[in-house]
């Protein structure tokens, strides 16, 4: 007998095992034999083997104990991201107003986790909300008390922004409140408006004063003061803040006290039997949200719908008929909001106004104040009604600043001649179609949705006190600190405009 080795191979879960065992040949009539003496795979192998094996048993009987009737299996995965099923208030719009009232709501609760919110934003990187592409202005210089009242509650919040916005083991809010005041310049036209304005102002309690153009020229030397009879200057609370960061302290801070974020889009409402009919009890239940990028949606059962879509609040109104019945009926007046295109350029002009530059506005409409330090300087100008830009995307005309922006700056600031545009932006207005003011209060034919839009470009600088207001509104049933009662949506029922005048 002469001993050879065979080569053995076995198949496993774990791989190709190979085996060499030696081996006896025999002779027999019918030609040779071989007999294999022993067949091993190593104690080493032989154990990972067994052990993987034994791993794979015990995955399948879970996976079979779980698919049993009773069990929580199933295989389709959860979405973790989608929506809790239920919610108390659900907020429509992440913007800073939307996140302002979960913060109300949740710093009033009496019981705390006994509100609960959920916040519902479409944008999640805020590239196209309104609150970021604003200029981030804060003034007191309105025509009507309640923006003033507004405002004034607004400024005194920011200044204490800590007390209120502050996280334990976060870091310190920075808004980078620039409190440079604001700077309207009147012509002879409307010299007497701007009289009326301020001793509105004073009588708020808003530090104004009035400028002749020889007090002007003296505090401001590089401003030409050709056309101007009279100037009207902030002296505190006014100026301007960066947005971005006030709508990151709100969102912290209200995350912190228990609100739930939620990034998708509301594409319906639970609409009532018949929204044709003047109905005067239209309730909405749930708002369906759908995820980004995906067919996947949830429907939130709550009590409440706060609309603080901005510029698309109209479209959410919509969804419960609202607008297309009979014209002569509650159901058939629409929501008066609309999306309205503004463009921000920013400007670089080395010898342009120091650090004592206002916020400026100049009788034309035209405005600029500086951004940082450098020569830096943002400016705009809102168009005339017959030339509103397409709003169907937020690309920006340079030729609209060559044609009306520039001209202006280089006469009311001869420095102005030789700036540079190095970039520029778009947002949006939620603009208000009726009187250029926010709409603040429970619809009067949706029982169960409140309002909170419509500000026309200064819904950012008022959303600290109007986010109290509808909170307020809310879980007190009406206005304890500031009334805004003028500003509920009765008087477009009514035909009564609440007429802002100083709307830049």
């Amino acid at each position: 007998m002469s001993a050879w080795r065979l080569r053995v191979k076995l198949r496993s879960a774990t791989g190709l095992l190979v085996s060499t065992r030696p081996t006896q040949r025999h002779t027999s009539p019918y030609g040779p034999l071989t007999l294999c003496r022993s067949l091993s795979t190593g104690s080493h192998l032989r154990n990972e083997f067994f052990k993987d094996l034994e791993a794979q048993l015990a995955a399948f009987r879970k996976k079979a104990a779980d698919a049993l009737p009773g069990s929580s299996w199933s295989p389709l995965q959860i979405n973790p991201n989608l929506p809790p099923e239920r919610a108390d208030i659900v907020i429509v719009g992440g913007g800073v107003l939307g996140w302002s009232i979960a913060y109300w709501l949740k710093q009033k609760e009496m019981v705390r986790g006994g509100v609960r919110v959920l916040v519902v934003e479409k944008d999640p990187t805020y590239s196209q909300a309104s609150t970021v592409l604003s200029a981030g202005g804060i003034r007191q210089q309105f025509s009507l008390l309640e923006n003033i009242h507004l405002s004034l509650a607004s400024a005194d919040f920011m200044r204490n922004i800590n007390e209120h916005l502050g996280v334990l083991n976060e870091d310190p809010v920075d808004l980078q409140f620039n409190q440079s005041g604001y700077l309207f310049l009147a012509s002879e036209e409307v010299a007497h408006i701007m009289e009326e304005n301020y001793s509105t102002q004073r009588y708020a309690g808003a530090k104004v004063s009035l400028l002749s153009p020889t007090q002007l020229k003296q505090k401001f030397p590089w401003l030409n003061t050709d056309g101007v009879v009279l100037a009207s200057y902030g002296l505190e609370n006014e100026g301007w803040f960066d947005p971005w960061t006030l709508l990151n302290a709100f969102r912290r801070k209200a995350i912190s006290m228990g609100v739930i974020q939620c990034c998708g889009e509301v594409t319906g409402l639970l609409p009532p039997s018949d929204t044709k009919t003047e109905k005067l009890n239209i309730l909405t239940k749930k708002p369906r949200v759908q995820m980004p990028n995906s067919l996947e949606y949830q429907p939130v059962e709550c009590a409440i719908v706060v609309n603080a879509a901005g510029a698309f609040s109209g479209k959410l109104t919509e969804m419960l008929g609202i607008g297309s019945g009979p014209k002569d009926s509650i159901a058939g007046i629409p929501l008066p909001v609309e999306p309205r295109k503004r463009y921000v350029y920013v400007v670089h002009c080395p010898d342009g106004p120091g650090l004592d530059s206002p916020f400026l506005i100049d009788y034309s409409g035209v405005y600029f104040r500086r951004e940082g330090l450098g020569g830096n300087y943002i400016a705009g100008v809102s168009p005339e009604e017959a030339e509103e830009p397409d709003t169907s995307n937020l690309e920006v005309d340079y030729q609209f600043f060559e044609e009306k922006v520039w001209p202006c700056l280089a006469h009311r600031v001869p420095a102005f001649e030789k700036l540079k545009v190095t970039s520029a932006w778009a947002g949006f207005y939620d603009y208000n179609t009726f009187d250029q003011n926010g709409i603040i209060g429970i619809h009067p034919l949706i029982n169960n949705m409140y309002l909170a839009t419509g500000f026309s470009g200064h819904g950012l600088q008022h959303s600290p006190a109007v986010g109290r207001a509808v909170a307020e509104l809310i879980l007190d049933g009406n206005f304890k600190t500031i009334d805004l009662s003028n500003f509920s949506f009765r008087r477009i029922l009514t035909q009564e405009p609440m007429l802002e005048i100083n709307i830049v």
